[in-house]
């Protein structure tokens, strides 16, 4: 894992907002870490980093870096980078280029799912993130970043020529 962005995009659904929080690995574009929930909270983004911090191997000095939300600066959340011995990067205000990636993500969720869909609950709409992300996204969808391959495939084939 070299460099893990976060930022959150609101999905509408007829029972209100869900909003989605991720880590993505800058590395292979991976999305590592995620959750979603009908509020912007610190416990969304934490649970997005145990996620990621669980299915990756974490090395000390490992650069995190999000924008200046609230969810980010949070005592909590702050005090579980400095534990996995991670470094806090944070945007400057008004620096949208340095989410540039995880906001990719996010238009492209948007574009290929989002736009596409009425989902009637917040649940359906989790089903079917769930399902683009872990299904599609990471498993089948190229990358050009990637040389048109699937973040898993990328990280196999780095695995496989280490």
């Amino acid at each position: 894992m070299k460099l893990p962005w976060s930022t959150q995009p609101y999905i509408w659904t007829s029972e209100g907002w869900l909003y989605l929080a991720g880590v993505i690995d800058l590395y292979s574009r991976m999305l590592v870490g995620w959750s979603m929930g009908p509020r912007i909270k610190a416990e969304l983004t934490l649970e997005a980093l145990h996620q990621a911090i669980a299915r990756r191997d974490v090395t000390p000095d490992l650069m995190h870096h999000s924008d200046r939300g609230g969810q980010y600066a949070a005592d909590e959340y702050q005090k579980l980078l400095t534990e996995t011995e991670m470094i806090c990067s944070m945007s400057r205000k008004g620096d949208c280029w340095d989410n540039a990636p995880m906001e990719s993500f996010f238009a492209t969720l948007k574009t290929e799912l989002v736009y596409r869909e009425r989902f009637k609950t917040r649940q359906e709409a989790k089903a079917k993130i769930f399902e683009y992300i872990e299904v599609f996204y990471n498993r089948q969808r190229r990358h050009s970043t990637l040389g048109m391959k699937s973040p898993v495939d990328f990280e196999r084939q780095q695995t496989l020529s280490s």
